[in-house]
């Protein structure tokens, strides 16, 4: 006997529209979360990154940050940097005695070679 619409069975009648609406609204979906976990990524991944020059002062070595413009006290003996480095520095940033910024660095992620000449110097 028949098996189809025309034999007096309801047979499945896909949506007017198709399913392109769908696909569509699933694409994008799953673009959204994949630029949502990219963007988590490269916060993580750059969080305790510092960038900038070594300065000496007469409380040691400090680190001014040239993208926030501040300044930190380099914990001594953390890692192998000078007086005069453009280095990016990946570490923990804390207040210390005093509420001044203190910077504890890990590692050296870059050497950018040495700082430029400051006006007026």
């Amino acid at each position: 006997m028949g098996t189809g619409a025309g034999a007096g069975t309801p047979g499945y009648v896909p949506p007017k529209s198709g399913y392109g609406s769908s696909g569509k609204a699933i694409g994008i979906g799953v673009g959204a979360a994949a630029a949502g976990a990219g963007t988590l990524f490269l916060v993580m991944h750059n969080r305790g990154v510092v960038t900038g020059c070594v300065r000496q002062t007469d409380d040691g070595l400090r680190l001014v940050d040239e993208k926030k413009n501040k300044s930190y006290a380099l914990e001594p003996g953390s890692v192998g940097v000078k007086a005069g480095d453009r280095v990016e520095l990946k570490g923990k940033k804390s207040n210390g005695n005093g509420g001044a910024l203190m910077f504890e660095p890990t590692k050296v992620v870059k050497n950018l070679g040495s700082c430029s000449a400051e006006p007026g110097r």
